[in-house]
């Protein structure tokens, strides 16, 4: 059959699309040994230290929306995105390059309130901001990040190290970042419906899911305690495709299937009480919201309890299986659902 001349790529889809693309390496070159496929590349410095590199990318009206995405809070974001795939990878971020392609209708107060928020995050997460481009752009806001940070070579967690049994395990809870983005839409709607001059949003109840979409925050504390722990996980990923995705990444890349467990996932009371408000399955927003920005990692199953002796602030939601074409949800009501991995 003769090979399609256009394809759109929404038929197969932007993990597809990676792999497609994955084939396309430059040249080979012996300090670089993870490329694509993972949170962050890995350059090899010495036989004891390892550089690691991720990029992302945010196009306003796509991944924000400035209506009610304060731009100091924006620019807090983009950092925290960058810095969690250097966590990802049990790694330390060093330094920040952040490139912005800026559109007439910004002003200068408006970029130095981006940077602001770029230079806070930062400082918390202790890196430099080292560089970048500023150049014109004829009508979105586009901004790109790159994250370099540092791991020793033989704590470099990747997504392909799961094994047959080990336990699925996030930290915090999920679905929270989409219960925001629901709550700040509504808002939205109820200012165009209304064109008020002062409308203040109402916010009230919800400043927590709000603020896991503003400003959420990566996991350090996780990579802390990994520094100091005799117990390693045997993958690692960052949240912030969204759990059933991300999940679908490790068990692809470990070459085995999953198994989840619906009531084990842990949602805050906030994002439930959002998704009644919206009449929607709160499951959903767990399964599918993204920007999470959690950790999703596995252990081996005997080391869960000791595990838990030194962080806390985690659940075992699921388990690897045997078979790799198989990805399981269990509801906890006697259904089993199963779905393409």
């Amino acid at each position: 059959m003769k090979e399609k001349s256009f394809q759109p790529i929404q038929e197969i889809g932007f993990s597809s699309l990676i792999d497609k693309i994955k084939i396309f390496e430059g040249s080979s070159r012996k300090e670089v040994c993870k490329g694509i496929g993972d949170d962050a590349s890995v350059q090899m410095v010495n036989e004891t230290e390892a550089l690691l590199t991720t990029s992302e990318m945010f196009l306003e009206g796509v991944h924000f929306d400035l209506t009610y995405h304060p731009l100091h809070h924006l620019g807090y974001k983009i950092v925290t995105a960058a810095v969690s795939d250097i966590y990802a990878m049990n790694g330390e971020p060093v330094q920040i390059l952040t490139s912005i392609a800026i559109p007439n209708k910004y002003s200068v107060q408006m970029i130095e309130q981006f940077y602001r928020g770029v230079d806070a995050a930062c400082k918390d997460y202790n890196c430099t901001l080292a560089g970048g481009d500023t150049t014109a752009s004829h009508q979105f806001l586009a901004i790109s990040v790159t994250a370099v940070g540092i791991a020793e070579n033989n704590k470099i967690i990747h997504r392909n190290g799961a094994g047959k049994d080990d336990a699925i395990c996030v930290t915090g809870d999920l679905g929270g970042a989409l219960a925001g983005l629901r709550i700040l839409m509504r808002e939205k709607e109820y200012w165009k419906s209304n064109e008020e001059q002062q409308f203040q949003p109402d916010l009230q109840g919800f400043e927590y899911v709000v603020k896991r979409q503003l400003v959420p925050a990566a996991r350090m504390d996780f990579i802390k305690v990994l520094k100091s722990a005799t117990i390693k996980p045997t993958a690692l990923i960052d949240l912030s495709q969204g759990l059933l995705a991300d999940c679908k990444e490790i068990a692809v890349q470990s070459g085995w299937g999953v198994e989840l467990f619906t009531p084990a996932v842990p949602i805050s009371m906030e994002t439930r009480k959002v998704a009644d408000e919206m009449k929607e399955d709160v499951d959903k927003y767990a399964f599918y919201g993204g920007e999470d920005f959690e950790m999703l990692f596995t252990l081996k199953k005997e080391d869960v309890e000791s595990f838990a002796s030194i962080f806390d602030d985690f659940a075992v939601i699921g388990r690897m299986t045997e078979n790799k074409n198989e990805f399981r949800i269990n509801t906890g009501e006697g259904e089993s659902i199963e779905i393409d991995i």
